[in-house]
């Protein structure tokens, strides 16, 4: 390169990463797990701008890919293992455009999973040029109409035509939904038209696949009439993505799936009909993931990561070929799923927005990823986090759990959503784990009959989920949990998650603690160092309230708010959980340590930063649990502050306790918790009791159950102490753990011992 070449160059713009925004990996010290690395930048302030990444390895070879089109790239090609630095560039016209970045470098290490991903120029070559290519092809569908000739319930054909085939065969084609009344949003009006949009996806998809493998007209032509009149709606109307997003992803699905299925059912007109709409509302939505939520920089913004797998994917893939626009849309979401894709996740496979919002992003991602494999041959699932994934609902809500668990949950207090199973039974299959398929099972086996509630049926008709499955993948036999697998640590989103006999519910314990870095963004709370428990059959120390809808008096007020976890208040206050997104990730926790031996398991929470939020003149908040011969829990909690401070020490659960001087006990159907405050440094407690939810407003939780708080305040002092004994027992077999104390020296220990006559000593240092 020349010094004129040099000197007409731009100067690169590097600024430092934020909390918020995408980060500069890999770097050296980062844990690299799949071969080659997935490298992400902060992109140049024009949108529009290309890259070149220089990839140099000790051995000085190099790798150099040109008019990277994105700030994250996943490369074609397997390295070898070796220590390497990397760098980027602007590139405009075929030509270097800028001065080369910082050189950053990693180590890859040998023996990884290897997912190189294709290039723009060959990944898509292969796929077919006819309709349909979501799911099936028109060799596929052949093969499927034999099939059936010779099992009529082939892959469960049956159930899916009387529950979601027949009931819209003679059903008259949706209206375009009504605005909210009075042009204000509410609660009511939202969850109706966001299933009714639900069905209009079931209407057009499974009635156009039902006409075209068993030939029949009439469901075909109902279809169409469905697709057409959709297809009509006013795309910056009511269905719009700025108006109500989760409605404008339903319709456009069924718009894609209709137009894929029914494209030779279409004439020429009706063809440019349903793609123009189909178009338009594709591009809404690209527009707002790319130009306006920009989740290649800014990549915690729940619904836009979603509608990258829910919309883009199956939008994109069915106007291929078609549509130029399409593709430069499929290619960004392909890329985005293969580096950046899950911002919420960690190597262990954790999701930070709890396991129901995990069960919501993974029903997507498995929708995108089937269909890319079948249409593409692109397979997201040999990517490490999603071969780990599956253990963290494994973990973190057990098949009979209901509130004992985090994050926002719209199964109400009812059992673990249906579609938590049917997400474990895909990954049980695409990892050979035996342990997920006996998830599915317990979870199919415990539901009363919700597969027409809310949170299954607004979402998906698990019908179909069983149809394409049962297509595409082989099922594996399930066996429970190995007992000795007790522990996991999910380090990078900061939860740490015990279970006990989780195939016997006569004798399982579950607990999870978080401390998370990504503090209460999204639909995390303010619950850093908070705990859940449950134990013989029973939650016994709950997360309290309702997910009645975002932004709800319950849920602002309530549930994201401390004062509903089982945490601890200083002066009053809890952790920030409001709607700024910095401060809302700010407000963070960590993990410290977690970990199992002989005789009981530990876990250290640091929950400093969370509190500091809102308390500044907090200093350190520290909270170590032992979960001790396998049976009872000793809490520790720690905190200093510049100034005295009061501590009020939080419990919730189902219903009423019973209130002693420095004991409380809860009794429930199946299991019980007594707790007893052992020792504290500041004092004895003062304990009350609340029934309800202060501050919310009654009209949003008439008809729910109503759950009760204690809270044990505590004298104001600069550093407290203290350690609370919790213990589980099973309705018919009420337990005591005994205790005793020393503090006459620079250390308290507390000793425990049990009918068994095992102890267990814990030594807590004095501040004073």
């Amino acid at each position: 390169m020349t010094s004129q070449d040099i000197s007409t160059m731009r100067r690169l713009d590097e600024p430092e990463a934020g909390r918020l925004t995408i980060q500069y990996s890999p770097v050296t010290g980062s844990e690299i797990v799949e071969n080659p690395p997935r490298f992400t930048w902060i992109p140049d302030i024009d949108l529009k701008a290309a890259y070149t990444l220089l990839i140099k390895a000790d051995n000085s070879k190099e790798y150099i890919y040109k008019n990277i089109p994105v700030n994250f790239f996943a490369p074609p090609e397997v390295l070898p293992a070796g220590d390497y630095t990397w760098k980027y560039c602007l590139w405009t016209d075929d030509r270097q455009a800028s001065e080369w970045s910082q050189s950053r470098g990693f180590s890859l290490q040998g023996d990884l999973p290897e997912t190189p991903l294709k290039t723009r120029d060959t990944r898509f070559k292969d796929i077919s040029e006819s309709h349909p290519r979501l799911w099936l092809n028109r060799n596929n569908i052949d093969t499927f109409r034999a099939a059936l000739e010779k099992d009529p319930d082939h892959c469960g054909w049956k159930k899916f035509m009387k529950h979601s085939v027949l009931p819209w065969k003679d059903s008259p084609p949706m209206k375009e939904p009504a605005s909210y009344p009075s042009g204000k949003r509410d609660a009511v009006t939202w969850r109706q038209t966001y299933i009714e949009c639900q069905e209009l996806i079931y209407a057009i998809r499974h009635q156009s696949i039902a006409g075209k493998i068993l030939e029949d007209d009439n469901l075909l032509v109902n279809a169409r009439d469905w697709l057409i009149e959709a297809a009509g709606w006013d795309p910056n109307g009511t269905t719009s993505r700025s108006y109500t997003d989760e409605w404008a992803f339903r319709v456009n699905l069924a718009l894609a799936w209709g137009y894929d299925w029914l494209y030779d059912e279409l004439t020429p007109d009706e063809r440019n009909l349903v793609r123009r709409a189909l178009l338009d509302r594709t591009r809404q939505v690209a527009d707002h993931c790319i130009e306006n939520a920009q989740i290649h920089l800014f990549p915690f913004d729940s619904h836009a990561v979603r509608a990258v797998s829910a919309v883009l994917i199956p939008s994109c893939l069915a106007l291929l070929g078609e549509e130029s626009e399409a593709e430069d849309w499929l290619n960004y979401a392909v890329e985005f799923l293969y580096t950046v894709y899950s911002p919420w996740s960690d190597i262990d496979g954790g999701w930070a927005e709890g396991p129901h919002y995990w069960m919501t992003g993974m029903a997507y991602l498995i929708d995108a990823a089937n269909i890319l494999r079948s249409a593409t041959g692109i397979d997201l699932y040999q990517r490490p986090f999603l071969q780990k994934t599956g253990d963290f609902p494994l973990f973190t809500k057990a098949p009979g759990t209901r509130r004992a668990t985090f994050g926002d949950d719209s199964t109400m207090g009812d059992l673990p959503g249906l579609k938590l199973g049917y997400n474990m039974r895909q990954f049980a299959s695409t990892t050979c784990n035996p342990t997920y398929q006996w998830y599915f099972d317990e979870i199919c086996r415990n539901d009363p009959g919700t597969e027409k509630e809310f949170y299954n049926w607004g979402w998906w008709d698990l019908n179909f989920d069983d149809l394409v499955y049962r297509h595409d993948y082989d099922p594996v036999a399930g066996l429970p949990l190995d007992d000795t697998d007790r522990l996991r640590w999910f380090k990078g989103i900061g939860w740490a998650a015990l279970q006990k006999s989780m195939d016997d519910p006569e004798r399982h314990i579950q607990f999870v603690m978080k401390s998370s870095p990504w503090g209460s963004i999204s639909h995390s709370h303010g619950d850093q160092n908070a705990f859940c428990l449950a134990a013989y059959g029973e939650d016994l120390a709950i997360q309290s309230g309702h997910y009645i809808a975002f932004n709800s008096s319950m849920h602002r007020n309530w549930r994201r708010q401390t004062i509903s976890k089982n945490a601890i208040l200083l002066n009053g206050k809890g952790q920030y959980a409001g709607s700024d997104k910095l401060a809302a990730m700010n407000a963070s926790g960590k993990i410290v340590e977690a970990y199992e031996v002989h005789d009981h398991v530990f876990i250290r929470g640091d929950a400093t930063a969370a509190y500091q939020s809102l308390s500044p003149e907090i200093t350190n908040v520290l909270r170590e649990v032992y979960f001790i011969h396998d049976s009872y829990f000793v809490i520790i909690d720690k905190v200093d502050a510049a100034e005295p401070i009061t501590l009020d020490w939080l419990f919730h659960a189902n219903g009423p306790m019973e209130l002693g001087s420095t004991t409380f006990r809860y009794d429930g159907i199946r299991a019980g918790i007594y707790g007893k405050f052992v020792w504290s440094e500041s004092g004895h407690p003062e304990m009350t009791q609340i029934t309800g939810f202060p501050d919310v407003d009654p009209a949003e939780y008439d008809g729910l159950a109503q759950s009760t708080h204690l809270r044990a305040a505590f004298p104001s002092s600069r550093h407290h102490r203290m350690a609370t004994l919790l213990v589980p027992y099973p309705a018919s077999e009420p337990r005591r753990i005994f205790h005793f104390l020393d503090d006459q020296g620079y250390d308290c220990d507390l000793y425990f011992t049990d009918s068994e006559e095992r102890s267990f000593k814990i030594s807590i240092p004095k501040a004073l």
